[in-house]
């Protein structure tokens, strides 16, 4: 039978020599292709081979949208550029908890619920004293992540409704506080308190560069444009981390385990270090006069070097979260009055040839968020190794909304991918004495 909240009306016929023909049903959901449902194969004896999972469903979702071919990007309806011009990042938390955007009166309590929430227990800080000064900023926030079960253990109760939403609200506020402790540690600063006086985006860049020496005014268009990095990166679907978090979360691990494991997954280069990537990149052409060089090593099918920031794995169309970014960009850029700079000069040239070189046309090879993102993080002073930090701030919201969805699912049940093995046979264990040496590699330590 079909999946509540999901039509089924047709059906697939798998025929396989020597057997019956299976019937798998086709299920559809409100948005998307459709799908075949192979849950039926395990009772047959098969199951299917996906590396990556990549036409794989793992689960039913209400939370985000993605049509790559048509460059749409959807949370609970409402399309991305909409959200980042029209709503701040707030708004956005509420409606991927909730289900819909806030009136004044629900914006107001939740804002107010969050606030409250910012400080962490001055225990934390001890914590931060057991790693390097020179830790990588998501090594520290991994570890501080996962150890905020200890001190919040109280409420983590998984089947209680009114403990999920607490813990989402504490994620919600404490990691950005998290987060600047790690810049702050990183480079000797004392560690600042929040200010819920102000934004989210405000206060958190308040705890970045402020100092007991003097005040910090927060810049409105910085402000502006780092809230918009926050609702850009606020939830993306089934990704690398955001499976990682339902992953863990499907054996019954407590929410901030499974966002220790969102952050882990976050930190590879392929993921949420690609604007990180792109700023090295952008770093090592240096300046306009190599662009040349690059341009052709990246079409150079022999060459290892690829160009970071463009294209998109999802997105075979522009990524509609690079169009309000872009524009972003170029505010800030504007409002810090940067120019004659070798970084910008470089990110600016590779943009104009991106649009204009038939090679990068024909491939849809457009400058993605991760090339924006990371110009813009990198011109209003956070440093490179902070980037993938403030991509995990971000998406917090949407690891802990699928965390809860995953909770609430009546169909939930642990993750458990299968494998084809490719291993040596059954075989039997014989005396030491008779074993020959073993020629497998790196057998010796």
């Amino acid at each position: 039978m079909a999946d509540e909240n999901l039509q089924s009306n047709k059906v697939a016929v798998l025929t396989i020599p020597g057997h019956d023909p299976i019937e798998l049903p086709i299920l559809k959901g409100t948005e998307g292709p459709e799908v075949i449902d192979v849950r039926a194969l395990g009772s047959h004896g098969y199951f299917t081979y996906d590396p990556g999972f990549v036409s794989t469903a793992s689960c039913k979702s209400k939370i985000t949208f993605i049509d790559g071919a048509k460059g749409i990007l959807l949370h609970r309806g409402y399309p991305i550029d909409q959200l980042a011009t029209q709503t701040d990042y707030l708004q956005v938390c509420y409606l991927l908890l909730n289900g819909d955007l806030p009136n004044q009166e629900q914006y107001d309590s939740f804002s107010k619920r969050v606030k409250y929430h910012t400080m962490v227990h001055e225990q934390i800080n001890s914590l931060f004293k057991a790693f390097r000064r020179d830790s990588h900023p998501m090594a520290i926030m991994c570890g501080i992540a996962g150890a905020l079960s200890a001190f919040y253990h109280d409420n983590l109760d998984i089947y209680d409704p009114e403990h999920r939403y607490l813990t989402a609200i504490r994620l919600i506020a404490k990691i950005p506080t998290l987060a600047a402790m790690s810049y702050k540690y990183s480079v000797g600063q004392p560690f600042i308190f929040p200010k819920n006086n102000l934004s989210y985006a405000g206060n958190f860049l308040h705890m970045m560069f402020a100092t007991p020496c003097e005040e910090y005014q927060v810049n409105p268009v910085i402000e502006k444009a780092l809230d918009r990095i926050f609702i850009l990166h606020a939830d993306h679907e089934q990704n690398a981390s955001t499976s990682s978090v339902r992953l863990a979360g499907s054996s019954g691990a407590n929410p901030y385990a499974c966002i220790a494991a969102g952050l882990a997954s976050l930190w590879g280069p392929a993921h949420g270090g690609a604007n990180e990537a792109c700023l090295r990149m952008l770093e090592r052409i240096g300046t306009v006069e190599r662009i040349p060089e690059f341009i052709a090593k990246a079409k150079d099918k022999n060459d290892s070097f690829r160009l970071m920031g463009f294209g998109h794995r999802v997105y075979k169309n522009y990524d509609p979260r690079a169009r309000v970014m872009e524009q972003t960009c170029h505010e800030v850029l504007n409002e810090l009055n940067i120019k004659n700079h070798p970084i910008f000069d470089v990110a600016v040239e590779l943009e104009r040839i991106a649009r204009s070189d038939d090679y990068f046309i024909e491939r849809n090879l457009y400058p993605n968020v991760d090339f924006y993102s990371g110009i813009i993080l990198n011109a209003i002073g956070i440093p490179t190794n902070m980037f993938t930090v403030i991509f995990a701030l971000a998406r917090t919201v949407g690891w802990i909304s699928h965390w809860i969805e995953m909770n609430e699912a009546e169909d939930s049940r642990i993750g458990r991918p299968r494998q084809i093995y490719v291993g040596t046979p059954t075989r039997d264990v014989i005396a030491m004495a008779n074993r020959k040496p073993c020629d497998t590699p790196n057998n010796e330590f």
